[in-house]
């Protein structure tokens, strides 16, 4: 079977929502929400091999870390493990005063009971329950009408009722999901939440949570948002309500559902900090939290240490991260691209320019630093990478600042070697060309040995010296104007080499009283051939000597 020519034989365009004073697409998120993370709920059970209490234990303490203030720590009716992991934090103390634990389970009298018995000795805690309401379920899975399915939810919320007034020492907080509610009639899903509003009296003090979950994600996320804000206008008692978020991504926007749910009045997001979940996964909090951000709004969880975060995420769920995942990916901070490379090495010059906190870097939404990652990466080499790549890495990795023209002389040996090597370059493989084409490190034909540098009665300045020549040394001398000129005047009259000095500059590589100085000189040989040369010394006027050295050992080799 192929693709349909014609798919609307068989899918039919999800109907709009009749809101044309729809609201939420002039509102922006300026506040945190309440977050609730399912990791160790909906995300556990969407992995290939469950979560073990040790790894459920190690997850729990990583959203405790991470700030996480409401966990959905398990489905206890579904068996013994997770039943004893809940009971287990409970009874063991591990639940701080300022975290409330949430449990999941169907709305049905014996699995809600057993559900209660794990949280029994909680401080407080949130019992979640749910049945699904949408055309489809009603039809092929239940074989229901509205009426029968609405008397589910309100069944079990008469249980949920019972068994909370039974274990009064614990202050109860309850949720009621519409499961499939992204695939229902909103105005069928307001009716069975009033019904269970109705059996559990909830209050401005005591608010009932209502999940409105996109199940399945069917539709665009601005209908999602439609029917957020209709499901708040509706529902009554408005100010008893707690609207919470639960999208999915079988469309890829799960994020931007729960975003645009969120201008649409919602006040609380569900989802895995990852987006682990059934199918395609759930909302990212991560990201939905690094978005906000972004936008200069506390998103109120501390993702300092993104890669330890990540690191114990993909231990627990033994699921790797995509390089490309947003913010938390290997390569999301990273560019090959020349282009790219060039206005990020500006936008970091700029911002050291300036006294403003403010960021501004071209393709980089988020200072990787706040999330503890280095600049190391930021600019990675390849065959597709200009100079400023280049240059980027030897900056980051060597502490080298070379002149513009000159990077653009070494970029033809490191695109030679990218193309023959067929791979990314890394750090190492650039230092060793560069040392290889500027004679660092690497026996030379003009070597300094030693030298000493004077002022002569005319004002002119003298060197005088001794310079290794293949393997020989000579006692050598020359007048200039300068140091530089004198070393010039030097290679020509001992050595016959001649030079015409275009350009030089200098920089300290390092801060300190052991730093080190660059020095970089360009040269033109009387053919008219540009040359540079490189010196590095712990003295800036040494290091100047070597790089007039290492111009005139490439003007003379071959």
């Amino acid at each position: 079977m192929t693709m349909l020519k014609t798919p609307g034989d068989k899918y039919r365009p999800f109907p709009l929502i009749n809101l044309p004073d729809r609201q939420w697409p002039s509102r922006a998120i300026t506040q945190a929400p309440r977050w609730l993370s399912t990791d160790l709920r909906d995300g556990n059970q969407a992995l290939i091999d469950p979560m073990g209490a040790e790894k459920k234990s190690r997850f729990f303490d990583l959203l405790l870390k991470v700030g996480v203030k409401e966990i959905e720590v398990g489905f206890p009716a579904s068996g013994a493990t997770d039943f004893d992991f809940i009971s287990g934090l409970v009874r063991s103390g591990r639940i701080p005063d300022d975290v409330t634990v949430q449990i999941l389970t169907q709305s049905r009298r014996d699995l809600i009971e057993t559900s209660f018995a794990s949280l029994e000795g909680a401080k407080t805690a949130i019992v979640h329950f749910y049945n699904a309401v949408s055309p489809v379920w009603r039809k092929v899975v239940f074989g229901m009408d509205m009426a029968e399915i609405k008397q589910i939810a309100v069944d079990g919320a008469k249980v949920v009722r019972d068994q909370a007034a039974r274990y009064s020492g614990t202050d109860w907080r309850f949720e009621y999901s519409p499961e499939t509610f992204s695939t229902a009639e909103v105005e069928y899903s307001v009716e069975v939440c009033a019904a269970v509003m109705d059996v559990l009296q909830p209050t401005p003090d005591k608010p009932i949570i209502f999940n409105l979950p996109a199940t399945v994600e069917c539709a665009t996320p601005n209908i999602y948002a439609d029917q957020i804000e209709l499901f708040g206008r509706l529902i009554p008692n408005r100010d008893s309500v707690v609207i919470s978020l639960h999208t999915h991504n079988d469309r890829g926007t799960g994020i931007a559902a729960a975003e645009l749910g969120l201008m649409a009045g919602a006040d609380r997001v569900e989802g895995c900090l990852f987006g682990n979940g059934e199918r395609t996964g759930n909302c990212d909090i991560v990201t939905v939290a690094l978005n906000m951000y972004t936008q200069g709004v506390d998103p109120e969880l501390d993702f300092s240490d993104i890669d330890a975060i990540a690191k114990t995420v993909e231990y627990c769920n033994q699921l790797p991260i995509h390089p490309r995942h947003p913010y938390v990916g290997e390569l999301v901070y990273t560019s090959f691209s020349g282009s790219h490379q060039d206005a990020i090495k500006k936008g970091f010059t700029a911002m050291e320019a300036k006294n403003d906190p403010v960021w501004e870097m071209p393709y980089l939404p988020i200072d990787p630093a706040d999330l503890g990652r280095s600049y190391e990466a930021v600019i990675r080499v390849n065959s597709q990478s200009g100079k400023g790549g280049f240059a980027w890495v030897l900056e980051q990795d060597q502490g080298l600042k070379l002149p513009k023209k000159m990077q653009a002389h070494f970029s033809n040996r490191v695109q030679s070697l990218a193309d023959d090597l067929g791979r990314e370059l890394f750090a190492e493989d650039i230092w060793a060309v560069f040392q290889k084409t500027y004679k660092l490190n690497t026996p030379q034909h003009f070597q300094l040995v030693d030298y000493e540098e004077s002022k002569a009665t005319d004002g002119t300045r003298l060197f005088a010296g001794k310079i290794e020549l293949d393997g020989r040394e000579r006692s050598v001398s020359g007048r200039g104007n300068g140091l530089i000129s004198s070393v010039v005047g030097t290679l020509n009259d001992a050595f016959g080499v001649s030079l015409e000095v275009k350009d030089y500059s200098e920089h300290a590589m390092t801060a300190g009283s052991d730093a080190r100085a660059a020095a970089y000189v360009e040269c033109v040989t009387p053919q008219g051939k540009t040359i540079w040369g490189v010196g590095i010394d712990e003295d800036v006027a040494t290091a100047s000597v070597r790089a007039v050295l290492s111009a005139a050992n490439a003007a003379t080799e071959g």
